[in-house]
C-alpha cells in the first residue's frame, strides 16, 4: 500500500480496530498505525495533512 491507496488504508485501519471511533484519533497516532500496517510500503515522510484527512474520512465511512 502507498499513501495514495486511501480506501485500502482506511479499510485496514478499520479492520485493525473496528470499535475505534476515527473521530477520536489524532493524526500523529493514525500516521504511526498506517506505517505499521503489514502491507504498507511507502515513505513515511511522504504523507501530509491532506492525505491523512482523506484517509480519516474514508475510515469514518467504514466505521459508520
Amino acid at each position: 500500500m502507498k499513501w495514495t491507496d486511501v480506501q485500502a488504508i482506511a479499510e485496514a485501519l478499520y479492520d485493525r480496530d473496528p470499535d475505534l471511533d476515527p473521530k477520536t484519533v489524532r493524526f500523529t497516532d493514525m500516521h504511526q498505525w498506517i506505517c505499521e500496517l503489514e502491507d504498507f510500503d511507502d515513505n513515511p515522510e511522504a504523507s501530509n495533512e491532506k492525505i491523512l484527512e482523506g484517509i480519516l474520512l474514508a475510515w469514518l465511512d467504514e466505521f459508520e
